[in-house]
C-alpha cells in the first residue's frame, strides 16, 4: 500500500516500507540507501528478499542520516559511519543505564 502524503499514518516498529516509499519518506534517493544498505547502516528484514522491504524501525535511522548529509555534506560512507557510530553509543547508553538500575542504592 504506497503512502499518501495527504493521509495521516501511525507508523510503529511493525509498519514495513519498500525501498522506494523509505526514500519518499526519508529525503534519501534510492541509491543512498542501497549505499547505506552495503555499507551496513541499514538493514532490510530479509537482504536476500527481492524487492527489499525494511522495518518501521528503520524510518528513524534514514532520516538521521538524510540531516547528517544535508547538515555535514557528507559522502554515503561518512553518512554510514555516522549512523553505526550513533546507534552503538545509543546501545551503550542503554547498557550503562541497565548497569546503574543494578546498583544497590546509595544514601
Amino acid at each position: 500500500m504506497p503512502l499518501e502524503h495527504a493521509e495521516a499514518v501511525w507508523l510503529t516498529e511493525d509498519h514495513v516500507f519498500s525501498l522506494t516509499e523509505l526514500a519518499e519518506i526519508s529525503g534519501l534517493a534510492e541509491s543512498e540507501l542501497r549505499e547505506l544498505v552495503d555499507y551496513g547502516a541499514v538493514t532490510p528484514i530479509d537482504a536476500d528478499a527481492s524487492p527489499w522491504v525494511f522495518s518501521g524501525k528503520c524510518l528513524l535511522t534514514v532520516r538521521t542520516a538524510c540531516r547528517l548529509r544535508v547538515g555535514f555534506d557528507l559522502e554515503p560512507h561518512g553518512v554510514a559511519l555516522m549512523v553505526t557510530l550513533l546507534a552503538r553509543i545509543q546501545e551503550l547508553e542503554a547498557a550503562v543505564c541497565d548497569l546503574r538500575a543494578q546498583l544497590p542504592e546509595r544514601r
